[in-house]
């Protein structure tokens, strides 16, 4: 992994005003992610013991791709870039465990205009693996208002972040960054409204508690699926993202004969044979007459049985939403790069108008 590039402003450090760090899925390997990762509530948690007090404004965002901390340095704080990088990476290794050097050393540093335009980049999904995502958006303003909860924005990180959602949402509404779905749950949505024109009188069940499970219900839901189930293996479980969701829970024994009563099944579990035979995929497919039944297999091993040919049966497994989802990927990375430039420029013309 080659070393990280930093964005710095030449040596005017009065002039700079916002720092940020960066360990994203560029920089940092998997395990050093996890190691830097914080649920929202030990952030939340952080803010209460008095963490990065040090500075006068802080924000800490962190997502599975990245962990970064954005700040405005104390009034009476002197020197060098560098020099409040090192602090803020000290800061961090005390929270994380993780040494100073090693953040500092797997971490894209910016200070400036750089940093508000960095910022404007991850809150649009420019900055994201699936490039124009939409999640992060959600996530920076979560954590925006985290920290302001918590009384650590002041007037400069306020003004940047509510600025930063503007042009995100400016950037989406006028460029093709927002163009297709790429996240494997929108991706599933979008399959089943191929086939079944729309989600909204469809009926979903969705076998799998895990991360994929949660968000491809998610998905459905949002996009107004009739109804959506859960089942698994862990039925207290299956209840708990029903709950949180408004959709139903059913145990794994449940599944077959939930199974005959849905139009999608989505099965997203680890399974060491499929969830149903090819014998009762059959008859469930014979049952429905005419309708259509749609299978997302994302599990690994399948959790559906292969070589099943029925007139209103479709499977599709991973390689079939891959294909879907770099079509659309495609054609996302071909407006980037402009809509990178754009960003840079606002963010420069707008870093230059606050008052310091």
């Amino acid at each position: 992994m080659s070393a990280p590039e930093s964005v710095v402003p030449a040596a005017d450090f009065s002039a700079a005003g916002i720092f940020a760090i960066s360990c994203n899925f560029r920089t940092a390997s998997p395990i050093l992610s996890e190691r830097l990762a914080f649920s929202r509530e030990r952030i939340s948690a952080l803010y209460a013991a008095g963490a990065f007090s040090a500075f006068a404004e802080r924000v800490l965002l962190s997502t599975c791709n990245r962990t970064e901390f954005y700040v405005v340095p104390a009034a009476e704080d002197s020197g060098s870039a560098e020099k409040i990088f090192t602090k803020i990476a000290a800061c961090a290794a005390e929270l994380s465990g993780v040494p100073a050097a090693e953040i500092l050393e797997n971490s894209e540093k910016f200070a400036g205009a750089a940093a508000v335009a960095h910022l404007f980049c991850v809150a649009s999904g420019l900055d994201s693996r699936m490039v124009g995502e939409a999640e992060i958006f959600g996530q920076v303003k979560s954590a925006y208002e985290a920290a302001r909860a918590a009384g650590t924005v002041g007037a400069t990180l306020n003004r940047v972040f509510q600025k930063s959602f503007h042009e995100a949402k400016r950037a989406r509404a006028e460029t093709g960054i927002a163009a297709g779905r790429v996240s494997v749950g929108n991706v599933a949505t979008e399959l089943a409204a191929r086939v079944f024109g729309s989600v909204a009188h469809c009926s979903v069940l969705v076998f799998g508690t895990g991360e994929a499970g949660w968000k491809t219900a998610q998905a459905f839901v949002s996009r107004g699926a009739a109804q959506v189930r859960i089942v698994g293996r862990n039925s207290a479980r299956a209840r708990e993202l029903a709950a949180a969701l408004g959709a139903e829970a059913f145990g794994a024994e449940e599944f077959a004969e939930r199974a005959a009563a849905a139009d999608v099944i989505v099965g997203c579990a680890s399974v060491s044979e499929p969830l149903v035979s090819a014998g009762t995929l059959r008859e469930i497919a014979r049952s429905r007459g005419a309708r259509p039944l749609l299978l997302i297999d994302l599990g690994v091993p399948r959790n559906f049985p292969s070589g099943v040919a029925a007139a209103n049966l479709q499977i599709c497994g991973l390689d079939e939403l891959a294909q879907i989802a770099n079509s659309r990927l495609a054609l996302r990375e071909r407006e980037a790069a402009a809509c990178r430039a754009d960003l840079e420029a606002r963010a420069e013309r707008f870093f230059s108008a606050l008052p310091r």
